[in-house]
């Protein structure tokens, strides 16, 4: 961390032509607003969070929605709306809402609020979905208790609604968690600690919140998603810039207070810059994986999808993506690194980068004709725009032919949930990055669900082997049995190349130090801050 008492004039006028170029979208709309201004990863346009696994969405909720319980930075479940009571048989549970809920438009959060929430976000959410295969029902019992029935004991139904990263379980009004979970809620209304500004909404330009005066927070401390959500700064404005170069000559001027996602060769600047602090706030860091779309040719072919993973070493997309071995690892476990479902079983030659020879070999054994790999590739992102071209230059060595198609990240998110062929506007391969909370067992992971097109996350495989060893994992008991479980299920979905882990990395976030309160956590948390002027 660095810490510095005097500011660089030189960047303040460097950044200031790109900032006035923004026009209202920094223009204070408030006397004396206290205002703490953001650059995120990607810019915001899909502003449901349950439709879609892209962090910026989830973000988006975090800010005005809240969760029924919540998992702290010790991995354990808290109480956030609601306090629980599981009856002996484990096949009950009572949800008591904490009371003072209401929504931005006043309206009281209620048990019918809950319930609807937790449908919409079951039928989306990997873990969600396997939940709710052991749930016989949820009622109301009053306005202030929903009760859960099981129709057998499970483990993991406090774990699975303290889901801290995407999909998360937010609670919404009833009316618009009926939308259906295929279609954007109408409306972004929650009960959470700020409050949406449709009317300064830019997409592409700049997000705006406001502190929500109704919500009343937890008495406890805060501690990743639970405990006291305790907004100090009135607003909150997620500005979107160009080009990384314009963020460091906005951070260092003063003219923005926070740079969620540093890159690497800039991180040096960064660290030296006076009124500049740094840390890694994601201390299970990010997985970057390439994910193929097993609905359409040519990955329809296992051999193919082998060939690929095989071209792959995670090294060179490593050092394209963060370069400093400091801040990135080699891993072939796809349920990470570091955890107790670690295994290198089925990844060492992507790991090592020892697979090219064979990959060519069964792309020719597999009569592969040439067909084009249309692969998504977002230019706007930093922590993305690396891996595509790096991967896509190892599968032309290995023999395929590669469409690589440039566009930003926001689009890549709208164009990834089709199911049409890649001549109509579907795709065969992308790039994305999960924090590893959302890839560390079988049941958050999304990438091993084996449903298909009906209820898998985006590459679509229909694995029922697959969806068996989840099933499984989730009755396991003991530690060593689950360990067996992930174990099979790793080595099952690189034989199947359900996906490629392409290594571990961490980033780190800036902020000024007139800022404090910054919280560590799998996401971007922008309660507990304060901002001296």
């Amino acid at each position: 961390m660095t810490v510095h008492s005097f500011r660089n004039r030189a960047f303040r006028a460097a950044a200031l032509p790109a900032l006035a170029a923004l026009g209202l979208a920094l223009a204070a709309p408030m006397a004396d607003a206290q205002t703490l201004r953001a650059v995120k990863h990607s810019a915001l346009r899909v502003l449901d969070p349950i439709m879609t696994t892209a962090y910026m969405s989830r973000n988006h909720g975090y800010m005005i929605f809240d969760t029924l319980v919540a998992m702290d930075s010790d991995f354990n479940v808290q109480p956030q709306m609601a306090s629980w009571e599981v009856s002996e048989d484990k096949l009950t549970y009572r949800f008591t809402l904490r009371d003072g809920l209401v929504f931005h438009d006043g309206a009281p959060v209620t048990s019918a609020d809950v319930i609807a929430s937790l449908k919409r976000w079951g039928e989306r959410d990997g873990m969600g979905q396997k939940l709710m295969t052991f749930v016989a029902d949820m009622q109301p019992d009053g306005d202030a208790v929903m009760v859960m029935t099981l129709k057998e004991p499970y483990g993991l139904v406090l774990d699975s609604l303290a889901k801290p990263s995407s999909n998360v379980p937010f609670i919404m009004p009833a009316r618009i968690a009926s939308t259906p979970s295929t279609e954007p809620i109408p409306e972004q209304i929650g009960s959470g600690p700020f409050k949406w500004n449709a009317d300064e909404f830019q997409p592409g330009v700049v997000a705006v919140y406001e502190k929500f005066e109704g919500y009343v927070p937890r008495s406890e401390p805060s501690s990743w998603a639970a405990g006291g959500k305790v907004v100090n700064v009135d607003r909150v404005e997620w500005v979107v810039m160009p080009d990384d170069q314009t963020k460091l000559a906005a951070l260092q001027s003063g003219e923005i207070d926070y740079w969620e996602d540093v890159p690497a060769d800039l991180l040096p600047i960064v660290q030296a810059t006076p009124d500049v602090e740094t840390r890694i706030l994601n201390k299970m860091g990010l997985q970057t994986i390439f994910r193929p779309n097993h609905l359409h040719p040519p990955f329809t072919d296992k051999k193919v999808r082998q060939a690929a993973m095989l071209a792959i070493a995670q090294k060179d997309v490593l050092d394209a993506l963060i370069g400093n071995p400091d801040l990135y690892q080699t891993c072939a476990a796809m349920f990470v690194c570091g955890t107790p479902l670690e295994t290198e079983v089925g990844g060492v030659d992507v790991r090592d980068g020892t697979g090219m020879e064979k990959a060519r070999a069964l792309l020719k054994e597999s009569g592969y004709d040439g067909t084009p790999v249309v692969f998504m590739h977002p230019t706007d992102v930093s922590t993305l725009r690396a891996q595509p071209v790096v991967v896509a230059q190892a599968l032309r060595d290995a023999g395929f032919t590669v469409d690589l198609q440039a566009m930003d990240w926001q689009t890549l998110v709208g164009r990834r949930a089709s199911q049409e062929p890649p001549a109509n506007g579907g795709w065969n391969a992308f790039i994305t990055n999960w924090v590893g909370a959302d890839v560390f067992n079988p049941i958050t992971n999304n990438m091993v669900n084996g449903k298909g097109p009906q209820g898998g996350w985006f590459g679509w495989p229909q694995m029922d082997v697959a969806e068996k060893l989840r099933d499984d994992f989730a009755r396991a008991g003991s530690l060593e049995e689950k360990q067996k479980i992930a174990s099979d299920l790793q080595a099952f979905a690189y034989e199947e190349v359900m996906y490629v882990p392409l290594g571990q990395y961490n980033v780190t976030t800036a902020w000024a130090s007139s800022v404090e309160g910054v919280l560590d956590g799998p996401a971007p948390f922008f309660w507990n801050i304060s901002k001296s002027e």
